[in-house]
């Protein structure tokens, strides 16, 4: 595969394609990671666990969405069932549905940047694009939603205890410490204890056989090119990608094949409908792997069903591999082996 570096930042484009020429071995401490023990936090936001506890709160009412409404976050990200609602696309309030296929949460504060097409640089900026976005939310504004929440007093003392330092302002309700507490929440979801990571850990009975097939088949098959890292999306924040820096792919690469028609895979330009940039026509933010068993339907539009299927797709669309049965079978194996236990940390 020929990796995209014309949108990569440079400090990351030689380490890159350096990397690429090592074998499997040679990658197996640095491209092949134990998910970290916690997300990295912005200096602007700190962990705590009032507001933690806050944004789990908000997370799962209600009157987050609208006065009346009956959706909640986990309405669309199912925390109990990987993080997101295993439809196509999203049932927003009054019937409306969104565009794209809900993504989960769970270790979303390993990516640089969000949505499929990244165009958000934080979880705080995309709270509040959600908390506006008519097909996810009710309120009018963000100031009524404030107002709304202000209308409880345990709202009020629960956003006094999160956030000290304005304790004298508005009851500390403010649409950025609403984001600013939901982000916190989500940083918090972390999916330790899988397989694969006691595997790297030296536990060598924690993979089957085919599971370790899986992860030499998926480096041969190209996939190690950019579902690699801790969350193997690429880098995580650190001295590679800053936050705010993404790390996008063509998709598909292989045009004209039969899958492109029958999943629909062209019919949204990607991040070409943010930015504008031809470009950028069909390029996607890499997702992250860990966690996709529970995940499905698959890709940017809930088109492919099952694992597997999702699988040959990405050999033939962007590989031009038809990757024989063993080969899915083993490449399945492996990362389903990357589910680890659900918990807040």
């Amino acid at each position: 595969m020929k990796l995209s570096t014309m949108h990569l930042p440079k400090r990351l484009i030689g380490l890159l394609l350096l990397t690429f020429t090592l074998p499997l071995p040679a990658l197996a401490f640095d491209y092949l990671q134990r998910l970290p023990a916690q997300a990295p936090v912005p200096a602007d936001n700190p962990q705590t666990p009032a507001k933690i506890a806050l944004g789990k709160r908000l997370f799962f009412d209600t009157r987050l969405l609208g006065e009346k409404s009956t959706l909640s976050c986990n309405s669309c990200h199912t925390l109990a069932e990987g993080g997101d609602d295993g439809q196509a696309t999203s049932l927003g309030q009054n019937g409306l549905r969104t565009r794209r296929s809900a993504p989960s949460l769970w270790n979303i504060g390993f990516q640089t940047v969000l949505y499929w097409d990244g165009r958000a640089v934080s979880l705080e900026s995309q709270t509040l694009d959600h908390l506006r976005d008519p097909v996810i939310a009710q309120w009018p504004s963000l100031g009524a939603l404030v107002d709304g929440l202000s209308e409880s007093a345990e709202y009020r003392q629960a956003f006094r205890e999160a956030f000290p330092e304005d304790k004298d302002s508005f009851d500390a309700i403010s649409g950025l410490n609403i984001a600013r507490a939901l982000s916190s929440f989500q940083r918090s979801l972390l999916t330790h204890d899988s397989a694969f990571d006691r595997y790297l850990a030296g536990d060598q009975t924690a993979l089957s056989a085919s599971a370790r097939r899986g992860i030499t088949a998926f480096n041969e098959a190209g996939c190690l090119a950019c579902h690699f890292g801790a969350n193997f999306a690429g880098p995580a924040p650190g001295p590679a990608l800053k936050m705010g820096d993404g790390f996008y792919e063509l998709f598909p690469t292989q045009r004209g094949t039969s899958y492109e028609q029958r999943y629909r895979l062209v019919d949204d330009l990607g991040r070409f409908e943010y930015t504008g940039d031809p470009g950028e026509r069909y390029m996607w933010r890499v997702p992250p792997l860990r966690g996709i068993a529970l995940t499905a339907p698959y890709f940017h539009n809930g088109s492919v069903a099952t694992l597997e299927e999702a699988i040959r797709v990405m050999g033939r669309v962007q590989f031009g591999h038809t990757l024989s049965a063993q080969a899915v079978k083993d490449i399945g194996a492996f990362l389903r082996s990357l589910t680890g236990g659900l918990r807040e940390e």
